[in-house]
């Protein structure tokens, strides 16, 4: 049983709370508000991050890539079995390469990615069979609506400017 800091059991649901609420930062920055965390097996959160592809000028600034790398050089190894990434969006194709070279474990999303969605909608690169490593378990649409209300709000305003 995972716990929190003042012995709450974590949960997804917990956990993608989190990672929601980080999310929102990546809104001051004109990004995506999509955000990651990576967590080790007792709950602790190693490394978190929202996107920070319009902030760095950097395509490759996805939530997921920057959350795995923080948690590499937190942990110093690039093998992150045993860990979970917690998503608020499914990941893309990118990000699906990223999870599966870090070996991670689980993945946990939010929102369904119906365009580009590589963890299940789409495609499932995270689990495909002709890669050497896949994610053992994938759970997805977790505090589905909210991760989506984010993304929706998000490209609203965005196509009224």
């Amino acid at each position: 049983m995972k716990l929190d800091k003042v012995g709450r059991m974590l949960t997804d649901h917990n956990l993608m709370g989190l990672a929601v609420d980080f999310a929102r930062e990546a809104l001051h920055t004109g990004d995506v508000p999509v955000a990651a965390l990576v967590v080790d097996a007792t709950g602790v959160v190693v490394a978190k991050a929202c996107n920070q592809k319009e902030r760095d000028h950097d395509p490759t600034g996805h939530a997921e890539v920057v959350a795995l790398r923080l948690a590499g050089h937190a942990l110093e190894t690039a093998n992150l079995t045993g860990h979970t990434l917690v998503v608020t969006l499914e990941p893309c194709v990118m990000c699906a390469g990223a999870i599966t070279q870090a070996r991670i474990s689980r993945v946990v999303f939010g929102a369904w990615d119906p365009k580009a969605g590589a963890a299940g909608s789409v495609h499932d690169l995270v689990r495909d069979r002709a890669l050497p490593h896949r994610v053992d378990e994938v759970v997805g649409g977790v505090r589905e609506a909210e991760c989506a209300s984010l993304l929706t709000d998000f490209f609203g305003q965005a196509r009224e400017s």
